[in-house]
């Protein structure tokens, strides 16, 4: 790949681009052009800020191998993601390491669904763009709390046959949630060889309760608590087929029929006093104690 003057200028981890997606909602972009060079569907990165930053998991949303930067969409809703957030264009950031993880497993299953809720689009997208161009035919339903959070909506028509939208509150597309529209459709006699689940686990586990009597193949793309995302630490373990799996060397995605959702949502939970803490100390003005400032 030729270098550009443009490139020339960067500094590896450095922020060339910000976009305030919604209310809630940002993207950055980096220059990172080993990890773009590399990235696949599926695949993360992890971030460390600061010096004294803690380092957080983040799904690739998408690359540019020509221009060797790598997309991130995020919400503030912890202190990393605020840290992460108020980061400026130019800026750079400490360490980001990866692509981690294991690509997901794409090939021409025939018609397959992508079922996305929330942020889980960001993730979704590239898996629906790869799908679509292994030649298959691509059923999208996305799901929002409402109209306004709805990201990537262009991106995900382009890549997709069919796009259904659900919201919690009945501003965009059908009232209810993903499921709902799944069930719809395979009542409808669509004839799905394969759904994508992305999003909250308990959006996961119904759709894998959904596609189980069916037997129709469901992968889910897990978030669990992860640390050092390389299966030192055992921070990401999550029970597959009761048997226990690190979401960052096995996964990120696993057979939805055999995760363990119930175990994945209390584990999630293990840090929610702390994380609200940090997270209200830090937007009132105050300072983070938790690295010994």
């Amino acid at each position: 790949m030729a270098e550009t003057t443009l490139q020339k200028t960067l500094r590896v981890n450095q922020v060339v681009e910000k976009e305030q997606l919604n209310s809630v909602t940002k993207k950055i972009t980096i220059y990172a052009p080993d990890i773009a060079a590399k990235a696949h569907a599926g695949q993360f990165v992890i971030f460390k800020t600061h010096q004294d930053s803690e380092r957080i998991p983040l799904t690739l949303s998408s690359w540019d191998k020509e221009k060797g930067t790598i997309s991130h969409i995020f919400q503030e809703v912890g202190y990393s993601t605020i840290e992460l957030g108020h980061l400026k264009v130019g800026q750079r950031i400490l360490n980001v390491a990866g692509p981690l993880g294991n690509p997901s497993e794409i090939k021409n299953y025939g018609t397959a669904a992508v079922v996305c809720g929330g942020l889980g689009t960001a993730v979704a997208y590239p898996v629906a763009k790869a799908l679509k161009e292994a030649g298959n035919k691509v059923i999208s339903i996305m799901g929002a709390r409402s109209a306004e959070l709805f990201i990537l909506e262009k991106e995900m028509k382009a890549v997709s046959d069919e796009v259904f939208f659900t919201s919690d509150d009945g501003t965009k597309g059908k009232k209810g949630f993903v499921s709902d529209v799944l069930k719809d459709l395979i009542a409808k006699n669509y004839n799905f060889n394969i759904v994508f689940a992305i999003g909250p686990p308990i959006m996961m586990s119904v759709i894998a309760d959904i596609t189980r009597p069916y037997g129709i193949k469901t992968i889910a793309s897990l978030n669990p608590i992860m640390v050092d995302g390389m299966g030192m630490c055992g921070a990401c373990r999550v029970t597959i087929d009761n048997k226990t799996q690190f979401a960052c060397v096995d996964g990120p995605e696993f057979d939805a029929h055999k995760v363990n959702f119930k175990e994945l949502m209390q584990r999630l939970k293990s840090y929610c006093d702390e994380e609200k803490h940090i997270t209200a100390t830090v937007k009132n003005g105050g300072e983070c104690k938790c690295h010994g400032h």
